[in-house]
């Protein structure tokens, strides 16, 4: 059998996943059976930290709809956004970022996998900590603006008062 032979089943037999150069370990496809196929994400740069929660094709429920925004008819008259529904937990996932729709798929599906990981793991989930690690690190940039703001205001004041006292000497 040849290899472009291996490639005629049916479709849900076989799936191909091409991960793009240079991303490192972003998302690995683990097929259980034939029909169930579960996801596993791994956050990029963090070796120890845990996967997320893997998603079951069988608790998915998924509709392509008509685009939405800009992009005219390209995008207004195609139906390449997918809505992702968890079932269990309820939570719907909306996808439009692209024309592809195998893109906006796989998009979908790892949002949903972040989204399902929040919901039932709350602040044990690597998503919500690192979340939150950034809306720190935001903060404390914010701060070290105002901080510098504050010296250079200072500087100014000491400056235009040095000034004027010089001038009066004279």
């Amino acid at each position: 059998m040849s290899i472009s032979g291996l490639f005629r089943f049916p479709a849900p037999l076989t799936r191909l996943c091409r991960v793009p150069q240079g991303l490192g370990l972003w998302e690995k496809l683990t097929l259980l059976s034939p029909r169930i196929a579960a996801t596993v994400v791994q956050m990029a740069g963090k070796k120890d930290c845990p996967a997320l929660l893997p998603l079951d094709e069988n608790e998915l429920e998924e509709q392509f709809v008509k685009g939405h925004g800009p992009g005219g008819q390209a995008t207004n008259k195609t139906s390449n956004c997918v809505v992702l529904k968890h079932i269990p937990s309820g939570i719907v996932v909306k996808c439009h970022q692209t024309r592809s729709v195998d893109h906006n798929r796989k998009l979908a599906r790892k949002i949903l996998q972040e989204k399902v990981d929040v919901f039932y793991n709350g602040e044990n989930s690597p998503v919500y900590k690192e979340k939150r690690e950034a809306a720190k690190k935001k903060q404390d940039r914010k701060k070290r603006a105002k901080e510098t703001l504050e010296k250079k205001k200072l500087l100014k004041q000491l400056w235009e008062s040095s000034k004027n006292s010089t001038e009066k000497n004279h």
